[in-house]
């Protein structure tokens, strides 16, 4: 069409009026294509810039991509929920819509392979540290999400926790035991600290007590071997689905309930390796789950732990009565929680201070004691004697008083 927009510009700064069926009969085609082409029609695409429903929600799309480690998947699943259905339509024409605008989105390619087991057998625990979110009232919220994902169904539960300390893990495994109806045979954990001793690189023997009491085998995960992980790892791309809301949610609560509905999201979406829902998958695994122990057993490890003041005597009050911990500790606030006959004395989630819990008001633990001392006596002669000295008198004046 070329030679046509040539011929009617020079009939028009000829000032001559174009014969439009002439035209069309010379270059073959419609008079009204004619007269569409000198009216100013220059043959761009035939494409029309047709009108999206999601150009209303243009500006919002741009910002929740803008997120790192964001997904178009977790995007549209936002919108949905704030908007509708009706409003943002399928999820094959959202992403059409983003490729279109070249919203793009930097891709994980790396690749690990999976290993698979059967119904029951093994479930994997990790932690996802150290997430920030922040409310639409400028509130920021640090926290963490435990993830439990049973290895055959791939059917998952998180928790919102605001510590990783032994105590959070048992209480977190417990819950996740109640939501699946059972336990797994195996449960593999990489080397988070409540796990294992830093020192020893061994599965330490708090947990390894609470595990046979639930009934499970502990399982580490072999250093730099994602592929015996891949499972939590893929799962903890849960944190994709929460991006969006970042700036939306009013406080902790509707923060908590955000992480419990996209739990529920994930478990009833179709899963990329698996091709079904986990929820499918989960009506078989569960047949093959061990027995949840009875609640006493449970109750054991659910007491809440609190916050204890340590004073300048390097002792905290608990029950009324003193049980020491390191001096360094000094001024620090720890958790302490009694199981069974034994008081534990945490700070974070490191265990420093284990006291067997009886009558006595004071519990010195002499290396405690000692310690104390040799902030002011520095002689060690002089300060093995006096720990020594002092700590008898504490036993007698305490023996004397209970008579």
């Amino acid at each position: 069409m070329e030679k046509l927009i040539t011929q009617l510009r020079i009939l028009k700064e000829m000032n001559l009026k174009p014969n439009y069926s002439a035209l069309a009969r010379e270059y073959g085609c419609d008079r009204r294509t004619v007269k569409k082409y000198n009216e100013g029609y220059s043959g761009g695409d035939r494409i029309r810039n047709k009108k999206s429903k999601l150009d209303k929600y243009i500006e919002i799309i741009k910002e929740k991509l803008q997120y790192k480690g964001i997904h178009i998947k977790s995007v549209y699943e936002f919108l949905i929920d704030k908007f509708g259905l009706e409003n943002v339509g399928t999820y094959s024409n959202f992403h059409a819509y983003v490729v279109k605008h070249k919203f793009l989105i930097s891709k994980n390619n790396s690749k690990t392979v999976r290993f698979e087991t059967l119904p029951g057998k093994q479930a994997q625990v990790d932690w996802k540290e150290d997430i920030t979110m922040i409310s639409k009232y400028g509130e920021v919220f640090n926290f963490n999400v435990l993830s439990f994902k049973l290895g055959n169904s791939r059917y998952v539960y998180y928790e919102y926790r605001k510590e990783k300390t032994r105590e959070d893990v048992f209480e977190c495994l417990i819950n996740a035991f109640k939501f699946i109806g059972g336990v797994p045979e195996e449960i593999l954990f990489d080397n988070m600290a409540s796990v294992v001793d830093i020192s020893t690189g061994k599965i330490n023997s708090k947990f390894l007590a609470f595990a046979k009491d639930m009934g499970f085998k502990v399982k580490r995960c072999k250093p730099r071997t994602p592929k015996t992980k891949g499972k939590v790892e893929t799962c903890n791309k849960f944190i994709e689905w929460l991006i969006p809301y970042n700036n939306e949610f009013k406080d902790e609560k509707e923060l908590i309930d955000l992480i419990y509905m996209i739990n529920s999201k994930v478990n009833s979406s179709v899963n990329q390796t698996t091709r079904v829902t986990p929820n499918f998958l989960f009506q078989k695994e569960k047949e093959y789950l061990l027995p949840i122990p009875k609640e006493n057993i449970l109750e054991q490890y659910t007491k809440k732990t609190k916050k204890y003041l340590v004073y300048p005597d390097s002792l905290i009050n608990f029950n009324n009565k003193k049980y020491s911990v390191p001096s360094k500790y000094i001024g620090q606030y720890v958790y302490a929680q009694q199981i069974d006959s034994y008081l534990y004395i945490y700070f974070n989630t490191f265990l420093i201070s284990k006291h067997k819990v009886d009558e006595k008001i004071f519990n010195y633990e002499k290396e405690h004691y000692k310690e104390l001392l040799g902030l002011t006596i520095k002689d060690e002669v002089k300060l093995e004697k006096y720990t020594e000295q002092n700590l008898k008198i504490y036993d007698n004046f305490l023996q004397e008083v209970e008579q």
